[in-house]
C-alpha cells in the first residue's frame, strides 16, 4: 500500500520546489546586501568553504547533486519527458534545491501520463 498517491506527492514534491526556490533565493539576496550589490561568485565560494561545517554543506550537495543530475538526465531522456531544459536552467540559476525536486515532480506527471494512456 502506498503512502501517498502518485498524484499527490507529485505535489509534495512541487511544494519542495517552491520552498528550494524560495529559501536559497532569500540567502542569496542577503548575501548580496552584506558582500556588495551582484553576486561575486568567489566570495561565495569562499564563505562557503569557512568553516568545517559550510565545507561539510557544500561537498555534501557538490557531490549528491551531482549524482542526482546525471540521474536526472538519463531518466529523463528513459521516460522521454519534455521541458528539462527547466531542470536544468534552475539548477544554475535558482538552486539545486528548487530543481531537483522540480524534476521529481515532472517525473511523476510523466509517470502518471505514461500510466493513463495504458
Amino acid at each position: 500500500m502506498n503512502f501517498l498517491s502518485r498524484h499527490s506527492i507529485a505535489w509534495v514534491y512541487f511544494g519542495f520546489a517552491i520552498a528550494g526556490a524560495i529559501l536559497p533565493t532569500l540567502a542569496n539576496i542577503e548575501f548580496m546586501k552584506l558582500y556588495g550589490p551582484g553576486f561575486e561568485i568567489d566570495k561565495f565560494i569562499t564563505l562557503a568553504n569557512a568553516n568545517p561545517a559550510a565545507s561539510s554543506l557544500s561537498r555534501d550537495l557538490l557531490i549528491s547533486s551531482g549524482a542526482m543530475f546525471i540521474w536526472i538526465i538519463n531518466e529523463s531522456r528513459r521516460l522521454n519527458m519534455k521541458n528539462l531544459w527547466i531542470v536544468i536552467v534552475g539548477t544554475f540559476i535558482i538552486a539545486f534545491a528548487f530543481s531537483g525536486p522540480l524534476f521529481l515532480f515532472l517525473r511523476e506527471r510523466r509517470l502518471l501520463e505514461i500510466e493513463n494512456n495504458n
